[in-house]
């Protein structure tokens, strides 16, 4: 995306919606009066880089890969945080410079781009990864070397650590929530699973599998294929065989794009079949094209269409930033929070050091994110809604239900695991 060209087109334009958006943002205060004063040596006791005017952080996704059509909009959401803090006067009066890896949707080179962030550049925190491949690939590094990562996905579960903040929702917020959902508003007996083949779907489909049977349903197909497939119109015609009340898709990245085109091309309308994704948001719903997911249910947490103040002035700044044709889905939203959740727990803290900011966590609230309103539980999950939306032709989502309360998180939920 072009960001400079559109910034300069829209640079007095974007000044305005920053000010709304900062209207949207009423719990995070401004730095307490001589916050300014506080030495570098007592807010940053291991060696961070942090100066008396800056602190830098890191940014590390794929921009490049099959990957890149999901994670591009985490990284533009994350800048237009960082750009909005750095506005309201940085963090414990430092301006955050940000220093951005890619991680080139390869798993190994997401691990070596963290040790780099973390040894060599020294960095505060860090806000990355996408699929649950890359996230294990570098949490033991982080948890080697003492750094701290904000992860923005949705994901399965069954995972803690003091080195990572959750941001996305686990197993029991978007799978169990979600198949309960279909179970009762369709009353859907059977169940076809489809997934792209690494720990994230498998894991995920493993516990809606469980789900699914607990209840007395049935599934009657389950298929994985490697990141970047093409070629669906085997398990298509296994779909069609079998006909299941639901088909139940976790596919990722640039495959999503073959797997649409090709269901619609093989007749399968998605206004009469029901298909659930626990995987696809506006962003990959851009390169699908609405015509061809139409009609379609996703679980989030979160749907760029959402009525409420916040999200309005989030929306807007986002699309004077990075263009007024760019889409934003769950985890751009999830990524968002990020550096908000990071700068309110350091101001808490007093401190950049991981170590406090980790035992600061706890209870850490954002009522001005975009979803509503957001809080870090003691495992370094967050509260949030569940959402279930339908896919409309202009590659947004109706909200069709969400829950009346935030879901505790629970990354290990009894008989799942």
């Amino acid at each position: 995306m072009s960001s400079d060209k559109t910034r300069g087109g829209l640079k007095s334009q974007f000044r305005r919606n920053l000010l709304l958006g900062m209207a949207a943002l009423p719990a995070l205060s401004l730095l307490p009066r001589g916050a300014l004063a506080q030495a570098t040596s007592a807010v940053n006791t291991t060696n961070l880089a942090v100066t008396d005017s800056t602190v830098k952080v890191g940014i590390l996704h794929s921009t490049t890969g099959t990957m890149a059509i999901s994670e591009t909009g985490s990284v533009e959401a994350e800048k237009l945080a960082i750009k909005q803090i750095n506005d309201m006067g940085g963090v414990l009066g430092r301006k955050i410079e940000v220093i951005q890896e890619d991680g080139a949707s390869d798993w190994p080179t997401f691990a070596e781009k963290s040790r780099k962030l973390l040894v060599e550049d020294k960095v505060a925190a860090v806000f990355g990864c996408w699929t649950s491949a890359s996230r294990k690939a570098v949490l033991p590094v982080f948890e080697q070397y003492n750094g701290m990562l904000y992860y923005p996905t949705f994901y399965e579960g069954l995972e803690q650590s003091k080195n990572v903040i959750y941001t996305g929702q686990e197993a029991t917020q978007q799978i169990l929530a979600g198949l309960d959902w279909v179970s009762k508003e369709k009353g859907a007996k059977s169940f076809f699973l489809i997934g792209s083949d690494y720990i994230w779907p498998r894991t995920s489909n493993k516990i809606a599998r469980k789900h699914i049977e607990k209840n007395g349903q049935k599934v009657v197909g389950e298929e994985y294929f490697p990141l970047g497939h093409t070629q669906f119109n085997s398990v298509i015609n296994k779909i069609k065989l079998t006909k299941p009340d639901v088909i139940y898709a976790s596919v990722v990245g640039g495959s999503n794009v073959a797997f649409y085109k090709q269901l619609k091309a093989a007749g399968i309308n998605l206004s009469k079949q029901t298909l659930m994704t626990i995987s696809v948001t506006e962003d990959e719903m851009l390169g699908i094209g609405g015509e061809n997911i139409a009609g379609a249910y996703a679980c989030m947490k979160y749907f760029q269409s959402l009525d409420n103040p916040n999200n309005k002035a989030f929306v807007e700044a986002f699309k004077a930033m990075w263009g007024a044709d760019s889409v934003i889905g769950d985890v751009t939203q999830a990524a968002y929070l990020g550096p908000w959740l990071w700068k309110a727990t350091v101001e808490k803290a007093g401190s950049f050091d991981v170590d406090k900011i980790a035992a600061a966590s706890d209870g850490i609230e954002f009522k001005g994110a975009p979803e509503g309103y957001v809080r870090i539980h003691p495992n370094h999950h967050l509260w949030s809604k569940t959402r279930v939306g339908r896919a409309r032709m202009d590659g947004q989502f109706d909200v069709v239900f969400e829950t009346a309360d935030l879901i505790e998180p629970d990354p290990f939920p009894k008989g799942y695991q």
